[in-house]
């Protein structure tokens, strides 16, 4: 079993998205097939997923696109089955492009995620029936060495300062990766101790949910 950790960890932050492929239809499936009209994307891209339907299983979503049929316009969201999402209505799909990379972060928490406990217990029960509602938002926190001078952190904050939301990819030394989209929170005030590194803190509200890839 392979053992991965927070070491040699590449973070990359969306620069820029492609104009956005019209979905006319996404497949039940394991993996779900797009049907799009728009520039072919490349097999390896990422794409940020905003759709309708499909129980928001695929609103604001970043995934790697396999497969690409240029001649039948469809591509496949690899590593996403698709099969239990409910009927698809309408969406996009916009080419991410990473190019701001992040490398002065200290540490990373992700919190959140849970399901909410709805209490489903009739008087008939001699054992509390308990259901999952909602997740509660997941969060992304931890702090990065204070440089106003660093790019990253300079796009951190503006799009903390703008309210745009983000892409982002972790990429791993054993080649794993996690990819997800959030509201970036950077304000570049210099925290810390005496004697210590001067440190600022960063957080990411995650729309959505993430996508692990093996490799």
């Amino acid at each position: 079993m392979p053992i991965t950790k927070w070491s040699n960890v590449a973070v990359a932050m969306q620069s820029a998205l492609a104009s956005a492929l019209t979905i006319s239809a996404i497949t039940a499936a394991n993996p779900g097939v797009v049907s799009y009209t728009g520039t072919d994307p490349s097999n390896g891209d990422y794409v940020l997923l905003q759709v309708v339907g499909m129980n928001n299983k695929l609103a604001n979503k970043v995934v790697r696109v396999a497969n690409v049929n240029g001649a039948g316009n469809t591509f496949e969201l690899e590593g996403v089955d698709t099969s239990s999402f409910g009927a698809f209505t309408s969406g996009t799909a916009q080419v991410i492009t990473f190019g701001t990379s992040i490398g002065i972060l200290r540490d990373v928490q992700f919190s959140g995620g849970e399901p909410e406990e709805l209490d489903a217990t009739t008087i008939h029960d001699t054992i509390r029936q308990i259901e999952y509602g909602a997740a509660t938002a997941q969060r992304v926190s931890g702090t990065a060495l204070w440089d106003p001078a660093d790019a990253g952190l300079v796009a951190l904050k503006s799009a903390s300062d703008s309210g745009a939301s983000r892409a982002f990819r972790l990429t791993f030394e054993n080649g794993y990766k996690y990819v997800f989209y959030g509201r970036p929170f950077a304000s570049a005030a210099p925290t810390g101790s005496a004697q210590q590194v001067v440190e600022t803190p960063i957080a990411i509200t995650v729309r959505g949910t993430g996508t692990a890839y093996s490799s």
